[in-house]
């Protein structure tokens, strides 16, 4: 399928590793212009390295003034943003009895403000222009609840209210906002989850793993690659009439209609 997306400016919050980085490596492959940010300067130069032609910029989304200043950053170096992927951050699992309200506080602030920190100069760009694509990389704990991460699925929860008020509120302008849900994902950051689910249930950490794809009926963990396919799509024009939605992509782990 021809996406149509070369030429194209795209940045990749979050893109120096994980589905960040298979999301930023798709949309070269298919000619487009791509900057990644991410927290680390080293994992920002690795990802270069392994990237020919990514602009890279080190920067913690999480913080406005720093946020701010590499999307404008971006934008001087490549003109108007066209897609906007975020997948930068992602909030500590913890089991429920070390939960404490500072928890809940790093949650939104490694999750929820690193994509508005993101979104808001950017959509309103896109909607001053007529036009742009924000496809927000959110996670299924923000629709099934999960007891080691409810901080973190508070704040995915909170981003898929924003991906469908925001897609409502700037669609009449030209611009298109999506939310992905992947389940489990072959990354770096699900052993920090399976380490947690193992710690609860007073299991090692292979038998976690074992029991979490035993939860997925097609009997494997999504790859990055997949998830990255699935984000090509919805930036493309293919996709032209689907916005203000929160698609799930977990296997059918989940069989629910929400």
């Amino acid at each position: 399928m021809e996406f149509n997306l070369a030429g194209k400016s795209v940045v990749v919050t979050g893109g120096s590793k994980g589905i960040g980085f298979a999301c930023a490596k798709a949309f070269l492959e298919e000619g487009a212009r791509v900057a990644i940010l991410s927290r680390s300067a080293d994992n920002v130069e690795r990802a270069c390295a392994a990237l020919p032609g990514v602009y890279g910029i080190a920067a913690d989304m999480s913080d406005a003034t720093m946020a701010a200043d590499a999307i404008a950053a971006i934008t001087a170096h490549f003109g108007a943003i066209d897609v906007l992927v975020n997948s930068a951050g992602a909030a500590k699992r913890t089991p429920p009895d070390e939960l404490s309200p500072q928890a809940y506080r790093a949650a939104m602030d490694a999750k929820y403000f690193s994509y508005i920190h993101a979104i808001d100069p950017v959509v309103k760009a896109m909607a001053e222009r007529g036009s742009g694509v924000i496809v927000n990389i959110v996670g299924n704990g923000g629709k099934v609840a999960a007891a080691t991460h409810i901080p973190g699925g508070a704040a995915n929860a909170a981003l898929m209210l924003v991906t469908a008020g925001l897609a409502n509120a700037f669609a009449p302008r030209g611009v298109r906002i999506v939310a992905l849900n992947p389940g489990t994902t072959e990354t770096g950051r699900v052993a920090e989850g399976l380490a947690a689910e193992a710690r609860l249930a007073g299991i090692g950490l292979d038998e976690a793993r074992q029991r979490s794809v035993a939860r997925i009926p097609l009997g494997r963990m999504a790859r990055p690659e997949e998830i990255a396919n699935a984000v090509l799509f919805l930036a493309s024009d293919k996709a032209s009439y689907i916005t203000g939605v929160s698609i799930s992509m977990d296997g059918a782990a989940n069989p629910v209609v929400v």
